[in-house]
């Protein structure tokens, strides 16, 4: 085999099997990226789509109770006029905006049904006579399903298909929906492919008038593919221009070894003339010794700067791939600072970093800076006050500092990297400053994350904690207490007379009102407890590690601050509220959840019974006798 034969094959070895190895891996990875993230932008299109359906079912949930208070409709059902009845619940879908009422009498047969027939998220509530007793239920849906696909459609970009039982009742697509939708999935559609996330009664709570509601919101797979092609693209030309520099590295080497070895040859065949003015190469000092040693300086050379060239590669796919795992990660905020600060310390081969936030405490850091405290601290500080990046330089070592700022532009720290080896070059500044930016875009997706998360479990108007969450708490609290052997209170509380504030004053003090009670029961809980909403005017909070009597005496502290209130009415005197106090406890009421609700709810209703504005302990559980 020939010397050039040998260049060649070695060339092949080394460079050209391992990028296209690369180039297979790296497109693969691409493709993954892109369908992670259409994936996680798609979850979050689907959190508002659920959000929303379940704002309408609460809507529903307080239309079905002013409905069913209706006295010319329960006057109407009770007389067994369903004509009256079906022609007061008409007007009613008109007065109140209702989409769609259905009542039911006890057996479950339908008595009136009123409306679309493509309404959805409907709340459904029993219908108590005068006695107490119940003689229906009362179904009522306040929004359509076109109305809330066009809604879903403007708020996410995303297109919905709606389902009840089988049927479709609304869809973004036109008559092109397809017969089924997977739960999560790719389907096509007149020939555009999509990504498909559903929810339904199986996952989360959709019910519908005919079965279960199932919502599908469909993500278009043209731009992740366009995003994939071009990245394809972008990594392509990186390792084709890689590809050409190693081709002309390999000529140049090569023609430099056959200039050497015709040299020596020449010289050779000159001292075969008999030319003795040339050097006849010997051991240790002749040319062929000469060649040995720059070829082995060569070669000494050449790996010295490709392993270079790899520990530099390396640790930049090691710091692309833990931000990768930051963006992908539902991270807090300290564990992507830390990310962030390894990463820019592997990025440009610092010793040292740390992220500070502005208030001076260090939340994350790599390495100590030791001798660099002072230099450190002053760059930290300058970055701060000129809301700009910093660099100090000493014969000690240089300090990078870049300030970390949220989108609406307020300061939250500082990322600071350091070394004692000498000045950082451009390229680290540059990719430096590019990671630090990425940190703090990243948090600022952290911090968005983290309210969506509260948002979910909060009640908007009094900001107390939601029915589903105080569910949620309640079973945890009670496993806990069971666990410990320990207490736990409840305290159920109703605005008194509520109905006639909002009637007589209107909905705007009545939520005021609400507030304002709510703000009070905020105000004497503890911090371990949870006061929540649990529905209309009705609030609860849990109580860990109380028992009955410490319960009462809570609800009463609460029932002296709501009677302390005063409501300005605008030159129409002031408003003055009370409320009344259910309390009970494990375990001296109830034995688990359902039932310690219901001896709370008990002890309310006699509150309200025997003259309201106080509170009453719930009787023990085998006391209480069903009404």
């Amino acid at each position: 085999m020939s010397f050039r034969s040998r260049l060649t094959l070695f060339f092949v070895a080394i460079v050209i099997v391992p990028m296209v190895s690369v180039a297979f891996v790296l497109f693969s990875l691409i493709e993954d990226n892109e369908n992670g993230k259409a994936d996680a932008r798609l979850e979050a299109r689907q959190r508002v789509a659920v959000n929303l359906y379940q704002s309408d079912r609460e809507a529903a949930g307080r239309l079905a109770r002013r409905i069913g208070a209706d006295r010319r409709l329960a006057a109407a059902l009770r007389s067994g006029e369903d004509e009256r009845a079906t022609r007061r619940a008409e007007a009613l879908l008109g007065e109140l905006g209702a989409v769609r009422i259905r009542i039911e009498d006890r057996r479950g047969a339908d008595r009136v049904d009123v409306g679309r027939d493509d309404a959805i998220a409907p709340a459904r509530s029993s219908l108590v006579d005068e006695g107490g007793s119940t003689f229906g239920a009362i179904t009522v849906s306040d929004r359509s399903a076109p109305v809330y696909a066009r809604m879903i459609r403007r708020l996410t970009g995303m297109d919905v298909v709606v389902r009840d039982g089988g049927r479709t009742l609304a869809s973004t697509l036109g008559d092109g929906a397809p017969a089924t939708l997977p739960d999560l999935g790719d389907t096509t559609v007149d020939g555009r492919d999509f990504r498909v996330a559903s929810f339904d009664a199986t996952t989360r709570p959709a019910p519908g008038f005919a079965g279960d509601v199932r919502v599908s919101l469909l993500f278009s797979q043209e731009q992740v593919q366009a995003d994939t092609a071009r990245s394809r693209w972008l990594a392509g030309g990186v390792l084709a221009g890689f590809f050409l520099l190693a081709i002309m590295c390999a000529y140049l080497v090569s023609r430099s070894l056959q200039a050497q070895i015709a040299a020596f040859l020449d010289a050779a065949r000159r001292i075969g003339r008999g030319d003795f003015t040339a050097k006849v190469p010997t051991q240790g000092r002749d040319e062929f010794a000469a060649l040995g040693d720059e070829f082995n300086r060569m070669a000494s050379q050449l790996q010295a700067r490709l392993e270079e060239l790899q520990t530099e590669r390396l640790r930049l796919e090691n710091s692309m791939q833990r931000l990768g795992e930051a963006f992908a990660s539902n991270l807090d905020a300290e564990a992507l600072l830390e990310i962030a600060v390894r990463t820019a310390v592997d990025g440009v081969d610092a010793e040292g970093g740390r992220a500070v936030l502005a208030g001076g405490d260090v939340v994350a850091r790599f390495g100590a800076p030791a001798g660099l405290e002072a230099l450190v601290e002053e760059a930290e500080r300058e970055a701060l006050e000129h809301e700009a990046a910093s660099e100090r330089v000493t014969g000690a070592g240089s300090v990078l500092v870049h300030p970390l700022a949220e989108a609406g532009g307020e300061l939250v720290g500082s990322l600071s990297v350091w070394r004692t080896t000498g000045p950082f070059r451009d390229r680290e500044r540059d990719l430096f400053h590019y990671l630090a930016g990425q940190a703090a875009i990243s948090l600022d997706n952290v911090a968005l994350h983290e309210a969506v998360q509260r948002q979910a479990v909060t009640d908007e108007l009094t900001g107390l904690y939601n029915h589903r969450r105080f569910q949620e708490g309640l079973a945890t609290e009670i496993e806990r207490a069971r666990r410990f052997g320990q207490g736990l209170g409840l305290v159920m509380l109703d605005i008194d007379n509520f109905k006639a504030v909002n009637d007589t004053y209107g909905h705007q003090v009545g939520d005021r009102v609400l507030a304002e009670v709510a703000g009070v029961l905020r105000e004497y809980s503890r911090e371990i407890d949870e006061p929540a909403r649990y529905g209309g005017e009705e609030l609860a909070v849990v109580l860990p590690g109380t028992d009955l009597e410490g319960a009462y005496n809570l609800a009463e502290r609460v029932r002296a601050g709501i009677e302390a209130l005063e409501f300005p009415l605008d030159g129409r005197g002031t408003l003055r509220v009370t409320a009344s106090f259910g309390v009970a406890a494990l375990p001296e009421s109830a034995h688990d959840q359902s039932s310690l609700i219901a001896a709370a709810d008990a002890a309310l209703y006699e509150a309200k019974r025997s003259g309201k504005n106080r509170t009453v302990r719930a009787e023990p559980e085998h006391a209480r006798r069903p009404r």
